[in-house]
């Protein structure tokens, strides 16, 4: 493609002393919305294809989680705090008739907890300290990073290693050290670099663990509505 009919001369024409043709913008920004669309689409079906089993294992495991009473705290930061905060919320506060409401608590939701520990000790301690506090033997930790990288999630999975807690990591790219730390009992990785791909699978992914762990708790729900802090 020569230089005078490239995209990017097509979107800013004014860089080349051209006036902006808005049929041919029009046509270039249509285009990328079908190429990241399709992308999307490819990059999710290569996930579940590669990782339906896991995602199974991985609902198995919350879904005993709440069987044995315990409950489910989530970890994440900047973009993938917000899907840290959908995923406890989701279990919280189901929005299909007859699925019981489970404890589920988001470790960025604290703001005066997230900023005084940021302050005096550093960001890196704000989940492990949390978890310190609350968490306790069968208990489940989910946390979000799209590199996998995140040194305070590595620390809240660290502790909760220690204290028996079950770990669940989604990640993207290559899992960077969530894959690799040996601290995760599951870690569903996104192999992307594409940080929008990844996010953009994670929340199909929590979606469909959600889904599966009600799915596994069916034949439960008397046995969990009479468990203390579980309400129908």
């Amino acid at each position: 493609m020569s230089k005078s009919n490239s995209p990017l001369q097509s979107l800013y024409p004014f860089l080349h002393g051209e006036k902006k043709d808005s049929d041919s913008e029009n046509a270039v920004l249509l285009e990328s919305v079908r190429q990241k669309s399709q992308y999307s689409i490819d990059v999710k079906q290569e996930f579940f294809a590669k990782n339906a089993q896991l995602l199974v294992d991985a609902a198995h495991a919350v879904a005993g989680v709440y069987i044995n009473q315990g409950r489910l705290f989530t970890m994440g930061n900047g973009g993938s705090s917000c899907d840290a905060s959908h995923l406890a919320v989701e279990f919280q506060h189901p929005v299909t008739t007859g699925r019981p409401a489970l404890p589920a608590m988001n470790l960025c939701m604290d703001t005066a907890m997230v900023s005084a520990v940021s302050n005096d000790i550093g960001v890196q301690h704000v989940f492990s300290r949390q978890i310190n506090a609350h968490g306790r033997t069968g208990d489940g930790l989910a946390g979000f990073s799209t590199s996998g990288n995140s040194s305070n999630l590595l620390q809240g999975f660290q502790k909760a290693r220690e204290m028996g807690l079950m770990t669940l990591g989604f990640a993207g790219g290559d899992g960077g050290e969530m894959k690799n730390s040996g601290l995760l009992d599951y870690c569903l990785v996104v192999e992307t670099d594409s940080i929008h791909r990844v996010q953009e699978v994670h929340v199909a992914c929590y979606h469909i663990l959600w889904d599966l762990v009600h799915t596994l708790l069916a034949d439960q729900r008397g046995f969990l509505a009479n468990k203390k802090g579980i309400a129908e």
